[in-house]
């Protein structure tokens, strides 16, 4: 499979995992991780595994409301890991109040048994421009 057309998968696969947190179907999401994925984040590191990851996408605390990615960018430094990278601002609700984050993400995607896998998931937030 040349460059571009996996290029595109990953990035097909990024957006359907934000997609899925929209929709709330974390059945979908979590068929596209490994078991264990590692999230690392403004509140710290967090490795977890499918049965950790339903509890956290199925907590009420939190709601994807919406969501604009935006400068994706994908590389690949072995035939079967790539790393995508880019621009989200996303709109969720935080205890029932409305909340805008604007963050640079990183997903590294892992190739297993002929499919792609996330793996870790970086989320850092854009510095202020004061």
């Amino acid at each position: 499979m040349n460059r571009s057309k996996q290029k595109g998968e990953i990035e097909r696969l990024e957006k359907s995992f934000w997609q899925s947190m929209l929709d709330g179907a974390p059945e979908v999401a979590t068929r596209m991780l490994t078991e264990p994925a590692v999230m690392v984040s403004a509140h710290g590191t967090n490795k977890f595994d499918h049965a950790a990851y339903l509890k956290m996408a199925n907590d009420d605390k939190f709601k994807l409301t919406d969501y604009e990615i935006s400068g994706m960018d994908v590389v690949f430094p072995t035939d079967d890991v790539a790393v995508a990278s880019y621009h989200v601002n996303q709109k969720m609700q935080m205890n029932g109040k409305p909340m805008e984050m604007e963050v640079y993400d990183t997903s590294t995607w892992v190739k297993v048994d002929d499919r792609w896998l996330c793996v870790m998931h970086t989320e850092s937030p854009v510095a202020s421009k004061h």
